[in-house]
């Protein structure tokens, strides 16, 4: 598989969110790789074994850097399972950003993460849930989850969350999407719920701020579509749409926009719950979605998901989300890499055969492991603009480590030998410089190699 997406090659990962900090796109999802590791490819992705977040990074676009994932279950003891994380960040009184994460607990409410770094370490300010299932104002909705974020241009923030049907509930409007405004603090409530009438409304809420517009977005259900009651076209079934709003208290100020992404399996790809989210990076929106494309590489049929990204068209002037598009290609470099910086081995455009040690935060530098013979990494297009004459790479394990540019069947251009233990400064020299534009193989002789970073000299 030699495309950008899904954007990792080698982990299950879904519902994302992005945010964007010092010049790199963070996005966070669901560990779908945790339940996946359990319960292998004879079985299913039931969810409630995933109690952990992952996060991953990126400056062009193309390579991505996997972090590991965020133990939510050590952080927040009061836990059922994590999953669908949504993130804002803010500047504090105490001159520090801080993150705040707002994540499905099961299907019984929203807990809270915080941290003053994307790369945590991430505390639960509260000993319990933010929202739970039996709140006053909300005891008719029977999922409040998968909730969406935003901060407005007065600073003001606001969760949107839901799911289910309430006993007053149609298909058409099943009356469980929701809305409250977050105090200053960010950890506490400051208003009452208010419902947005969502036709067909099913999960997977997102909001977002633009041009003075409030726009909740959220994955319609899949029930047979018999009421419509809008000049807008007919959604199609689990497909994802947007209302939009300038004053969101009131709730009839919502109105029903338009639908603006397809279920994957009506683009090409596979049939699978859908969950969205339009994140900014550089002046540029894109969409984030999830597949099973990912699993196409493996025996397993059991549901696990996989991150992708495509551009979005949003007009910021009418505040509309144009029709977007999936894909398997995904997008194409923002910039040029550079190699000459000490580079985390985590960093690939894809691969294969690989795991990771140190995969969870706080355990150690995150490194990759070689699980078979042949094994390897792929990053994209850097740019060798100093005519590299040498290879630093940080390895320990028994076996070698081979350089190839451009195609993996290409001539090794050299290689490394470790038999070590511990991690040790490996050097490759080559024969003749490389300079120009490239991709690079690092392919693994044996199996638990481990590859810390690398950097050309």
């Amino acid at each position: 598989m030699n495309t950008a997406n899904p954007l990792l090659s080698n982990v299950f990962c879904a519902d994302p969110y992005g945010i964007e900090y010092e010049g790199r796109l963070y996005v966070y999802g669901t560990n779908d790789n945790q339940q996946y590791k359990l319960v292998g490819d004879g079985g299913k992705n039931t969810y409630e074994l995933i109690k952990s977040i992952v996060c991953f990074s990126t400056d062009d676009l193309v390579n991505w850097t996997y972090h590991g994932y965020i133990d939510v279950e050590a952080a927040a003891s009061f836990i059922i399972s994590s999953w669908a994380p949504a993130i804002v960040s803010r500047r504090e009184a105490d001159g520090l950003t801080h993150f705040y994460m707002y994540f499905s607990n099961n299907g019984c409410g929203i807990g809270l993460l915080t941290s003053t770094n994307p790369l945590g370490p991430w505390t639960s300010p509260l000993d319990k849930p933010l929202i739970e299932t039996g709140m006053k104002g909300i005891e008719d909705v029977s999922n409040p989850f998968g909730p969406g974020v935003c901060i407005d241009d007065k600073g003001d923030a606001w969760l949107s969350f839901g799911g289910g049907i309430t006993k007053k509930g149609t298909e058409l409007y099943p009356g469980t999407a929701r809305l409250v405004k977050l105090g200053k603090d960010m950890i506490s409530l400051a208003s009452s719920f208010v419902e947005i009438k969502a036709p067909y409304f099913f999960e997977a809420s997102d909001l977002n701020f633009i041009n003075g517009t409030y726009v909740f977005s959220y994955n319609n259900s899949w029930v047979e579509r018999k009421e419509w009651p809008y000049s807008a076209p007919l959604p199609p079934a689990c497909s994802m749409a947007c209302l939009v709003s300038k004053t969101p208290l009131i709730a009839d100020s919502w109105e029903y926009k338009n639908h603006y992404f397809l279920n994957p399996g009506e683009q090409g790809l596979n049939y699978s719950n859908n969950h969205t989210h339009l994140a900014k990076y550089m002046n540029q929106w894109y969409i984030l979605y999830h597949t099973l494309t990912l699993q196409e590489n493996t025996n397993s049929n059991g549901g696990f998901r996989s991150i992708c990204m495509d551009k979005a068209d949003v007009d910021e002037a009418s505040v509309t989300i144009n029709l977007c598009r999936g894909s398997r290609k995904g997008l194409s470099p923002l910039k040029c890499f550079n190699p000459y910086e000490k580079i985390p081995a985590s960093t690939i455009f894809t691969s294969a055969d690989v795991s990771y040690e140190n995969e969870k935060f706080g355990s150690g530098q995150i490194a990759v492991k070689s699980d078979d013979c042949g094994a390897w990494i792929l990053v994209k297009n850097i740019d060798f603009n100093k005519d590299a004459r040498e290879f630093l790479l940080e390895l320990k394990g028994k076996g070698e480590v081979h350089l190839r540019v451009d195609k993996i069947s290409s001539e090794s251009i050299s290689k490394a030998e470790v038999s070590s233990c511990d991690y040790e400064e490996v050097s490759l020299k080559l024969s003749a410089s490389l300079d120009g534009l490239h991709d690079l193989y690092f392919i693994f002789s044996d199996k638990e190699l481990y590859l810390r970073s690398w950097k050309a000299n």
